[in-house]
């Protein structure tokens, strides 16, 4: 049973979050965004059910985040590949393997995943940086402020904490 969606909710994070929809879907994701396309491949990757990867699937699409595309009559088969819209979770699956990466530096054999600027070879990785100035910003100088879209419930949320 799906919990209640996030719809009316003025909120960018919430937006993303319902159009994800849960764990399963982020790590379909994830495999879209790396170049895998095929149902079986998707499912082996992720080891998921295939009826949750069906239903996934769908709701990706739905979602406009993947796109469904035959590859072959006769049979009939598909491959899903993402769309704009979900080429842009690459960035929000970068922040999570470079977190997840921080959370376990112990592992003496390294992260299982790099990113890297393919004329380079050099390693990137995500940075806030001043808009107007390109100037990086540390982590812990970085303070939310109601946006120009921010409802009542943003502002409150902002205006109580310490």
């Amino acid at each position: 049973m799906r919990s209640k969606g996030f719809e009316g909710m003025t909120c960018s994070v919430a937006a993303v979050m319902g159009a994800i929809g849960d764990r399963w879907a982020m790590l379909i994701m994830r495999d879209l965004i790396l170049g895998l396309t095929r149902y079986d491949d998707l499912q082996r990757s992720t080891g998921v059910t295939n009826a949750t990867l069906s239903d996934r699937l769908k709701l990706l699409e739905q979602n406009g985040l993947a796109e469904r595309r035959q590859y072959q009559v006769r049979p009939d088969r598909y491959e899903y590949v993402p769309t704009e819209k979900g080429r842009d979770l690459g960035l929000l699956m970068q922040a999570m393997v470079q977190v997840g990466d921080k959370w376990n530096r112990a592992d003496p054999s390294g992260p299982p995943l790099r990113f890297v600027d393919e004329r380079s070879g050099h390693a990137v990785k995500l940075a806030p940086v001043d808009v107007e100035t390109g100037a990086p910003v540390a982590v812990e100088h970085i303070k939310a402020r109601p946006g120009s879209g921010a409802d009542d419930l943003t502002r409150w949320r902002l205006s109580h904490r310490p």
